[in-house]
């Protein structure tokens, strides 16, 4: 299993008393990949939302991970997501962006694409929409045209529903072999199986606990072997993510926890994404969550909803996921976590964790991409 890091512009509450919030809080998450790098983790996630107060701030990741792409020297920069949606931004700019930055980290790029957070996002780029179904089809028109732009040395051109473009050179082209692997944001267990058989990679935000690994693997894993791939190759990989704190001690990591605001993050993704099914009892927004206490922390901790502890007992709870069968490890920073205490969770992890799961220390390219 490899590991990475997400982050997305979270500013949470600190804007009602710092007006410097927003600029911290995006130069720290630069710090905590720049930190990712040297400790050893192999993704750094970044997400691309828009209008969404306080939950990200983090719209132009491709410019964010422009910066990364010079500021790190082994990590593979990941957006997590480029919007391939054309009402968002056009389909031919998406894939030159992509070819960038697979060029400014030399071959470092990874391009996961998705659909928006909800109907707050998608009705900001198309007002009047009733279903929001209706963005998968806008997806699933675009995504298989980016191999052809990346491969071909002039793209035939595309006439579609939603857009269309006459033949062209899209420029650069990748660099290395091939392009970037290719990824999709999945929610529901139908999501998995199509990106399977179209060979896509998944980046599986929705999955919360280690017992929904079952339903995922089986959707996944199934459909992946019957693949007829979009792109030049299969990325037979699924990331989940989960919120880690690690601290020298056990009391430590759970008093960091406990003081963390982490109800707060849960209640801003019901705000926003409302296409995700609500649990039963869940308030509805201006309602939050209730602030966690270190009662709460360990029930979390024993539901294996948060890796939480020290070094051992954090491998301990990283290894589950291991034999869960995740692909890719990635931890959700910052949710209002401290900046020295996010920086303690990714040095000591990098310490302890990832050399004792993660192999390859040569860190490869791609998986199946190969190296350069």
């Amino acid at each position: 299993m490899e590991f990475g890091v997400f982050v997305q512009g979270y500013v949470g509450k600190r804007a009602e008393t710092d007006p410097l919030a927003e600029h911290k809080a995006l130069m720290e998450e630069t710090e905590y990949v720049i930190q990712a790098d040297k400790s050893g983790f192999k993704y750094a996630w970044a997400s691309e939302h828009h209008f969404l107060e306080e939950y990200s701030h983090l719209s132009a990741n491709d410019v964010f991970l422009g910066y990364l792409a010079h500021a790190t020297e082994r990590i593979h920069l990941g957006s997590g997501i480029f919007n391939p949606l054309a009402q968002v931004n056009h389909p031919v700019k998406v894939a030159e962006k992509v070819a960038m930055l697979d060029h400014l980290s030399e071959n470092r790029f990874e391009f996961g694409s998705g659909r928006g957070a909800g109907s707050h996002e998608i009705l900001g780029f198309i007002p009047g929409v009733t279903d929001m179904n209706y963005t998968k089809e806008i997806w699933e028109e675009t995504v298989a045209e980016f191999p052809k732009m990346w491969l071909q040395e002039e793209y035939t051109g595309f006439q579609g529903k939603h857009w269309s473009l006459p033949p062209r050179k899209v420029l650069p082209k990748p660099y290395g072999k091939a392009h970037p692997a290719m990824w999709y944001a999945a929610g529901s267990p139908p999501s998995y199986a199509m990106a399977a058989r179209k060979g896509l990679g998944v980046l599986g935000f929705s999955v919360q606990k280690v017992s929904d690994m079952e339903w995922v693997l089986e959707q996944y894993k199934t459909a992946i072997v019957d693949a007829e791939p979009i792109g030049a190759f299969v990325n037979d990989n699924v990331m989940v993510t989960s919120t880690a704190i690690c601290a020298p001690t056990h009391a430590e990591a759970v008093r960091i926890a406990a003081g963390g605001g982490l109800h707060y993050l849960p209640s801003l993704v019901f705000r926003y994404h409302d296409t995700f099914p609500r649990p039963e009892g869940f308030p509805v927004w201006p309602e939050t969550l209730p602030e966690y206490t270190e009662e709460i922390i360990e029930l979390l901790i024993a539901e294996e909803l948060l890796i939480c502890g020290d070094p051992d007992e954090v491998l301990t709870q990283c290894k589950r996921w291991e034999q869960a069968g995740a692909d890719q490890l990635s931890f959700g920073l910052p949710v209002g976590i401290s900046r020295e205490d996010t920086l303690q969770t990714i040095r000591l992890v990098g310490e302890h964790v990832i050399p004792k799961i993660d192999t390859d220390p040569v860190h490869r390219t791609s998986r199946f991409r190969g190296a350069a």
